[in-house]
């Protein structure tokens, strides 16, 4: 018998962990007599896991939460860990499965295989220890553990007289080197193939191919995050990305971007330096009160006179100079008087990762390298590492009219330095701040997004603050694919699966997607676990 369980959050989109297990049936063996034909874990009854997550905002897990984060479940019999990708709700949690006695291999794509110890080692610092020769025994028998499997090759986890398993990954489009799962499972006379499809991508998101559907899956687990809504199409959220920045060039504010490390950073870049490209000599034409196309309606002031390096700080990050005092105002405004700040050591290091996996990206991003182009190393990009240029950043930022994009972690406003730069700038209408992914319940980027129009405020580090900058969000943006995405995933598979589990996702979001589903794949099980 094979077995799927869920480790995870039971709502939300964080915490994702799944088990696929191979059982013996024996009649009356389960004790907690839920069902009587399963044994207990045990070694005799092998499985794997499938990703293990950290929790985020207020979603809790079975006896787990974001302040509790042991593992809550037996692991004697887990014999490999499947990563689907790097970001921190899949794998923030792998250290303690590590404590906890977990000694198999860690199974990735070859990407996650070099990002993964770069993002466990973030994790570690901030929620783990500061140790140091600690960190790096955790990241050396990481390291270790670590078996990169390329894109559509089998491999071999076990085969014993319980059974056999099997693992493929595919290519998830979701971020550099995720992957969904194949799973070919075999226990007695039960033979499956079992697809999880951790998170996937949108079609058409900048430097990743789009996922393909898988050629069978008896049973899937798939994600809901946007199970319902849809997102922009690439030409709309280009145009509503570009109204944004040519916005912060207008009035001299600063458009700060919340977004993760991993993913949406690169995204980001290769499409402002589309736009540069594209765009970079032309005048951009004066706007008035209710021209705004996004339709926020700001009162435009004319921007500051800028050059590249007016921020103070050299793209090599190197000391800051001494800010400029009050600039002159411009009658010509073009894109390239718009400076664009990556304010992340972290997402630094995982563009220059990106830019050194070229061999990933799709056919369009290889195809711009090869006529020359860098979309993600230009020349109006400056990227921050110390904290010193950091703050220097946010005061010269708040202060100046200087027009300015700032690409800050973390992607849910839940730490990191976008905090210190919200607290700076949400204040101040001349500011912008652009969504271009999911914020979670319970984060104050889900509060911001909910209550900033409004004129509300926030919370952060124990204080509120007015929201008076204006909130944008493009979804088009998202990492994750939207419903009619999902559904043309599982519709691509030649033969329907009989049972469809529906994870990863709020539960109106999982709600919506499981009616649509039940539509368009009447003779499957669609079911949303407990």
């Amino acid at each position: 018998m094979i077995k799927i369980l869920h480790h995870g959050a039971v709502n939300g989109v964080t915490g994702s962990c799944h088990e696929l297990r191979l059982l013996q049936a024996t009649k009356g063996s389960d004790p907690s007599g839920s069902d009587p034909t399963l044994l207990p874990a045990s070694n005799t009854h092998p499985g794997i896991l499938i990703d293990c997550g950290l929790f985020q905002g207020q979603e809790e897990a079975r006896g787990s939460s974001a302040a509790d984060l042991a593992i809550d479940f037996p692991i004697d019999h887990i014999r490999a860990l499947v990563v689907t990708h790097v970001h921190i709700d899949h794998v923030g949690r792998i250290p303690y499965l590590l404590a906890a006695g977990f000694d198999g291999p860690i199974i990735c794509s070859e990407p996650s295989a070099i990002m993964l110890p770069e993002i466990l080692e973030d994790a570690l610092k901030i929620g783990f220890t500061r140790n140091r020769a600690l960190i790096n025994r955790v990241l050396d028998l990481i390291r270790a553990r670590i078996v990169p499997l390329p894109y559509g090759r089998w491999h071999s986890v076990f085969e014993d007289e319980v059974g056999s398993l099997k693992v493929r990954l595919q290519r998830a489009g979701h971020i550099l080197g995720s992957a969904y799962v194949e799973c070919d499972a075999v226990s007695g006379p039960a033979a499956e193939r079992i697809v999880f499809s951790g998170d996937l991508g949108a079609p058409h998101s900048p430097l990743l191919p789009e996922p393909k559907p898988p050629e069978r899956a008896d049973r899937l687990v798939i994600e809901s995050t946007y199970g319902d809504k849809n997102h922009e199409d690439r030409e709309t959220r280009r145009y509503r990305l570009k109204a944004v920045l040519e916005h912060a060039l207008e009035d001299g504010g600063t458009v700060l971007i919340p977004a993760f490390s991993i993913g949406r950073t690169q995204e980001l870049l290769y499409e402002i330096e589309g736009l540069i490209a594209e765009f970079g000599d032309s005048e951009i034409l004066r706007a008035s009160k209710g021209s705004d196309p996004l339709g926020s309606d700001p009162t435009l002031l004319p921007a500051a006179n800028s050059k590249a390096g007016a921020l103070g700080v050299s793209p090599q990050g190197d000391r800051p100079r001494s800010s400029p005092g009050s600039s002159p105002r411009s009658e010509s405004l073009t894109w390239s008087n718009l400076e664009i700040v990556v304010d992340s050591p972290l997402a630094a290091e995982f563009t220059k990762i990106y830019r050194d996996l070229k061999p990933f990206w799709d056919e369009e991003a290889r195809a711009l390298v090869a006529a020359g182009r860098h979309p993600l190393s230009f020349e109006q990009l400056t990227v921050i590492n110390s904290h010193e240029d950091h703050l220097n950043a946010v005061e010269y930022l708040a202060k100046s009219h200087r027009p300015c994009v700032v690409i800050a972690g973390s992607g849910m406003c839940a730490g990191g330095r976008v905090v210190n730069y919200l607290k700076a700038m949400l204040g101040d209408a001349r500011n912008d701040v652009l969504f271009v992914g999911y914020q979670a319940a319970g984060t104050p980027g889900r509060d911001i997004l909910n209550y900033g129009p409004r004129g509300g405020w926030v919370e952060l580090d124990g204080e509120r603050y007015d929201i008076r900058a204006q909130v944008h969000t493009v979804g088009g943006y998202s990492a994750h694919a939207g419903q009619e995405d999902l559904l043309r995933f599982v519709e691509g598979i030649p033969q329907s699966p009989s049972e469809i589990r529906i994870v990863h996702g709020d539960e109106g979001a999982k709600r919506a997607l499981q009616a649509k589903l039940r539509k368009l794949v009447p003779v499957a099980d669609v079911v949303i676990p407990d």
